[in-house]
């Protein structure tokens, strides 16, 4: 799984190349996190879930929600790319610093009760995901496009 910030013709191009190293490159992308092969993408909305309940808000919405499809090609290979909603992105950018570790730790419990107890050694890198996720947000918002890659 992959959030990629940038000009969509260009990702599709790094995408179709299979050149997933490009999409780390800062001249070229405003941002790219990669998700890993072990995460599906309800973790996305549990996260969004964790935000809007330490926020009390109904903002962000599920990632599930904020996920369209692409205008042409939405398949390339093996993988699913699918536009990120721009609103996702931007309420994520704004949540403050200090609700980072109560996010985190709402993320973790609802992570524990969809999927059963998680290992203790995971939980650092779940907390460390939470913030990076903010962090690409935050830098994607300056991007025309923001591209979700997944696959199966």
């Amino acid at each position: 799984m992959e959030l990629i910030a940038g000009d969509a013709p260009a990702i599709l191009v790094v995408l179709t190349a299979d050149d997933v190293g490009a999409l780390a490159d800062p001249g070229r992308f405003a941002a790219h996190l990669s998700l890993g092969a072990g995460l599906d993408p309800t973790w996305l909305d549990l996260f969004s879930e964790a935000i809007r309940s330490v926020n009390d808000s109904g903002e962000p919405t599920d990632f599930i929600d904020a996920r369209r499809e692409l205008d042409g090609p939405g398949d390339i290979d093996h993988r699913t790319i699918e536009r990120v909603d721009p609103q996702w992105i931007e309420t994520i950018a704004r949540l403050p610093d200090r609700d980072l570790p109560a996010v985190a730790g709402r993320w973790l419990d609802l992570l524990d009760e969809e999927y059963g107890e998680l290992p203790r050694e995971e939980k650092p890198w779940i907390r460390q995901l939470a913030g990076e996720i903010v962090l690409f947000c935050r830098d994607a918002q300056r991007a025309p496009d923001v591209l979700f890659a997944w696959s199966i």
